[in-house]
């Protein structure tokens, strides 16, 4: 049985004061409610070291929003694993929509970080998902292919244990829109089919697979009832305890 998974990505928001106070009130919140998932928050970098002590004790995963595809070097404004290790980092979400569109991330880019982040025994939130023209040109699973081929090229079969997928369909992130339950079941039917067909029917049962897109207290429930949909990665929705705390006890 796979055990359900929310996550926060805080993007560019909450100053380190912000984000480490914020955090220690989930943090409470978060031990009080005991919830029936896992759950994870991604800060900023800056916030990382304050939100990582003040989580502590309480079962939150800290992951990174991003890092770079070298260990070290003359890479000015990057950030490597071995960095986010050393401040107790051990996951890190790569991918998503936002590095891909406006950073120009490719699927090779992504695929790089992801191998160098496995390396490194880091867990990996790998974000995949289609545009509204992708979509409405009927390139859905084409899209979701090509993304799930190139960025997991070269992992291996047991590597496959620290890999969860988030699909984002990148129309429904931040525009209030939702892809409906059955719509988001369907692409996460056809992502586990894809990693079945590319690893094993074993593997593709037991990955992880998160819904993002506009995630909401009044949606979730709706989004974690179908029988593919493993989680949420949430974005706007995290960063306000009313907010967050209905997501993580969607089961409540």
């Amino acid at each position: 049985m796979r055990t359900p998974y929310i996550a926060g990505n805080w993007k560019m928001n909450l100053a380190p004061s912000e984000a480490r106070a914020y955090a220690s009130s989930l943090a409470e919140a978060v031990k009080a409610a005991k919830p029936d998932c896992r759950v994870m928050i991604a800060p900023s970098f800056v916030s990382l070291p304050g939100v990582i002590e003040a989580v502590k004790g309480s079962g939150i995963t800290v992951a990174a929003q991003n890092m770079a595809d070298h260990l070290a070097g003359a890479y000015t404004g990057e950030v490597s694993p071995e960095m986010l290790k050393d401040i107790g980092v051990e996951t890190v979400i790569l991918g998503h929509s936002e590095r891909r569109q406006y950073y120009g991330e490719t699927d090779e880019i992504i695929n790089g970080k992801v191998l160098l982040a496995l390396s490194l025994k880091m867990e990996v939130v790998l974000c995949v998902g289609e545009t509204l023209e992708e979509r409405e040109g009927g390139e859905l699973e084409t899209v979701l292919e090509r993304q799930l081929r190139v960025g997991l090229k070269d992992v291996q079969p047991d590597e496959m244990k620290a890999i969860t997928i988030a699909y984002e369909p990148v129309w429904a992130i931040g525009t209030g829109r939702t892809a409906t339950p059955e719509d988001a079941d369907a692409a996460h039917r056809f992502i586990r089919e894809t990693v079945a067909a590319m690893y094993s029917e074993d593997i593709a049962n037991n990955l992880i697979i998160q819904y993002g897109g506009s995630v909401k207290p009044s949606n979730v429930r709706a989004l974690m009832e179908k029988e593919n949909i493993d989680g949420a990665l949430v974005g706007g929705a995290s960063l306000k305890l009313d907010d967050f705390l209905p997501i993580i006890t969607f089961s409540k």
